[in-house]
């Protein structure tokens, strides 16, 4: 079972918090979650006009968390580039809010939270090796390079998987690595999940990171340890793959 349902969603509701918190009843509870969908397509497949690379407007961005009021909806990104995502003098900050406004018909409000080790978030993890698979750099090597940098930041595992035509191959074929403990099932452990297309000119390279980030009753030590890449690389407990 933990191979295949998604770490984060067995985890929403027990020892995650949702991505969309807010309440509204029967009648308008469609309407809204589609309109989240939306706000969050807009920001994430959004690319900059100005680059010839149709490169993502808005880069580097984890998870969007929407929280809703009676005003207004407040979306919280959260981003190892907050400088690139506000732009000079708030310029691009204030662009995004207008859109999101005329996109919604509602009034937006826009935070921007910092991510200080992106080196441990799965979902950063996973498209910066799509990046690399863009820029035709090898795939055994861009994934030994990634699994080592999780691990010096503080990761306590980390597993990757890239399926499709690798290294230009005619068939379609699945690449697996995993270094450190990966316990799917425990629900205690903290393991971000993440996932990303690389679209190169074989075709598409589908993309799953799984980082063990610890265990959540230990936010107090682990988990501030990890923030600095102070963490212990070997787990307190063994866990079986």
């Amino acid at each position: 079972m933990g191979q295949k349902v998604n770490p984060v969603a067995y985890r929403t509701g027990v020892m995650e918090d949702w991505k969309s918190r807010w309440y509204a009843s029967k009648r308008e509870f469609a309407e809204l979650l589609v309109e989240d969908k939306r706000i969050r397509d807009f920001i994430k497949k959004r690319k900059d006009p100005t680059d010839k690379m149709e490169k993502p407007m808005y880069p580097a961005i984890s998870k969007i968390i929407i929280e809703r009021t009676r005003d207004e909806v407040r979306v919280i990104l959260y981003s190892a580039k907050p400088g690139i995502m506000i732009g000079r003098k708030g310029e691009k900050i204030e662009e995004l809010q207008n859109d999101l406004q005329r996109l919604t018909g509602r009034r937006i409000n826009i935070q921007i939270e910092e991510i200080t080790r992106p080196d441990i978030v799965a979902q950063l993890v996973a498209e910066d090796i799509g990046d690399q698979l863009v820029r035709r750099i090898g795939f055994r090597r861009c994934m030994k390079r990634v699994m080592e940098q999780a691990m010096e930041g503080g990761a306590k595992g980390i597993k990757i998987q890239l399926a499709g035509r690798l290294g230009g191959a005619e068939m379609a074929r699945c690449e697996k690595q995993i270094a450190g403990s990966i316990p799917l099932s425990t629900l205690r452990a903290k393991i971000d999940y993440g996932f990303h297309e690389a679209k190169i000119a074989q075709g598409h390279i589908g993309i799953q990171v799984w980082i063990n980030q610890g265990e959540y009753n230990e936010e107090d030590n682990n988990g501030a340890n990890a923030q600095t890449s102070q963490a212990s690389k070997n787990p307190k407990r063994s866990y079986k793959r």
